[in-house]
């Protein structure tokens, strides 16, 4: 990745961590690289574990920014997020896998969230 991606995708799950925190959610862990995979973020929410992947584009030239998050990528996080519960248990917690997509044109900036965007 480019200086300007990294840039870009850390400006993004910054504005994404932010949004979650107005929403309620305690943010646990951010970019949480484990041996399998990176989690962008680990947030809980009420009886939730929430594993989020946050996906930043400056324009929809390449589809919308969720539009990444393919069945591979699911399972990599999947992967990273098994890993996760087998070294902190989270007891009743139940988890979930939202995505984030932050969209930033024009000096505008769009965030949406895909709550349960996938399953195990």
């Amino acid at each position: 990745m480019t200086e300007a991606q990294l840039t870009l995708g850390a400006w993004g799950e910054e504005h994404a961590a932010g949004y979650l925190r107005k929403q309620g959610l305690k943010i646990l862990h951010r970019n949480l690289r484990t041996p399998v995979g990176e989690i962008d973020i680990v947030a809980r929410h009420r009886k939730l574990l929430v594993f989020v992947e946050v996906k930043t584009r400056q324009s929809r030239s390449y589809g919308h920014p969720q539009e990444a998050v393919g069945a591979h990528k699911q399972r990599q996080i999947i992967r990273a997020a098994q890993w996760y519960l087998a070294e902190h248990p989270a007891g009743k917690l139940q988890p979930r896998f939202d995505v984030i997509a932050v969209l930033k044109t024009d000096g505008q900036v769009q965030v949406e969230h895909i709550a349960n965007a996938f399953e195990l």
